[in-house]
Parts: structure tokens; sequence; C-alpha cells
């Protein structure tokens, strides 16, 4: 297992195969600075590579916000100062927004407001579960490939508050329940995928990702050639499932 360790900014939880991270500065909404990037950007680094470690939970510290998105007055004052604009590492925002190559799921789990970057750091999960007092405002372009355009752009035009209620009828909520069940709802969730496995899981990630610019003639043509695909066919929970199956017990994944 690889040592994660809590930074300055953020706060690392390792139960079995799933990994919490918190974003840690609640005194200003969780607002994301450069240092918390890098630290979260570190984090799914070792994350992406420790096979040991399946399934991704991000979520907030405190009951106001997930993300407030970026700290603008961090901003305002790195510019006064230098004239410099703060920077992101190469996987972006938050450490995720152009993360693109990480094949395990994530969950967000939103307790509060999720705006601009917060909102973009949901976005790049896989699944979103809401408090019922999470608001979600200021999407960025991401959001006009996972909803109809035309309700993106009534966000995004308007910067208008959208309450966790409707980003469910809107499709890029996946559960909504009631605040103090937040935590519990995401862990729901991961347990879940833990009863598939985890080598069938990342190859569903990656076909949908890597599909979502192509046609789905090319999709279906490329599918099997995704590295994710070859590693599941030639894996040893190939061999485990259909043998649990025959049996009529569990399944014992392995991840290899």
């Amino acid at each position: 297992m690889s040592a994660l360790k809590n930074g300055e900014f953020t706060k690392v939880e390792v139960d079995g195969h799933i990994l919490t991270v918190t974003i840690s500065r609640p005194e200003v909404m969780n607002a994301v600075h450069p240092m918390v990037s890098q630290e979260m950007s570190t984090i799914f680094d070792v994350f992406a590579a420790d096979p040991d470690l399946w399934i991704g939970i991000v979520t907030g510290a405190g009951d106001r916000a997930f993300s407030a998105g970026n700290d603008l007055k961090y901003h305002a004052e790195l510019r006064a100062k230098s004239g410099a604009r703060p920077a992101s590492p190469p996987s972006g925002f938050g450490g995720l927004s152009n993360r693109h190559d990480l094949d395990k799921p994530l969950i967000a789990a939103v307790n509060g407001v999720a705006m601009g970057g917060g909102f973009e750091i949901a976005l790049a999960c896989d699944i979103i579960i809401a408090s019922d007092k999470a608001r979600f405002a200021l999407p960025e372009p991401r959001l006009a490939r996972q909803i109809p355009l035309k309700k993106a752009m009534g966000m995004m035009l308007t910067g208008r508050h959208v309450p966790a209620s409707e980003g469910y009828e809107l499709g890029f909520v996946t559960a909504v329940v009631p605040h103090v069940d937040l935590m519990k709802e995401a862990r729901r969730w991961a347990d879940m995928i833990l009863e598939c496995s985890p080598m069938s899981i990342r190859a569903t990630k990656q076909v949908v990702t890597r599909s979502l610019d192509v046609s789905v003639l090319e999709a279906g043509m490329k599918n099997m050639r995704y590295p994710a695909y070859v590693a599941l066919v030639n894996s040893e929970d190939t061999i485990e499932g259909p043998k649990a199956f025959a049996e009529k017990r569990k399944p014992n994944w392995k991840g290899r």
C-alpha cells in the first residue's frame, strides 16, 4: 500500500480499496488555490498508481461547501504582488480537471456549495452524490457534455444557483440524500462498485470516456483494443467471475 498522508489543505483516508479525499479549507468554503491543486494532484497520482486503491471519493470539509471554486482572494493578492496568475499542475484545477487518463472510478460527495472550479471538480468525477443542502453554480464547458445543451447553456449564461434536486432532474447528479446521510450514501455506491471486478470497472470507464469523441462505429472497432479491455481479458478476474458464478458464491476479485 502506498503511503498517503494528510496535507496542509487536504485530508486522506484509506479504507480497504477506497480512498476518501477531503478538501480541507472550511474557513474559505474550501476554495482552491494552487497549493490545494498540487496536493490533490499528488494524491491522485498515488491513487492512480496504487494497485490496491480501486475507488476514490472526493468531498469538502464542513457543512457549507464542497468547494467554492477558485480562491479569488489569493488570486487577487498574487496578481497585486507579482502580476502573475496562479498556476495549476498539469492535472488541472483541483488535480482533476485535466486528468483524462484516470481509469479508476471517482465519486463526488457534494456536501454544500459547488461553484465554478468546485463544480468542475465534481463534474470530473464519474458519480455525483449530493446532499439535499448542495447547490451548484457557474459551471464550465464540461457540463455541456453531460446534460442537454440548452439546459447547460441556461445555467452557464445566467450564473444561477441550482439545488441538488434540480441537478438530479437535469441529469448531472446521480443521487440526492439527506445531508446527514451523504457520506454513508457515497460509501454505499462505492461498495456497489466493489462488488464488480476492478478490471471490468476500469475497462468500462476507459471505453466510455475514450469513445465520447468518436463515432459509434469507430468506438465499436476500437473498444477491443483499449488497454484496460486487453488487461481485463487477460486477467485473473476474468477467470474468477465465471468460476464464482458456477460455484454460486461471491467472486474474490484480485484486480489483476
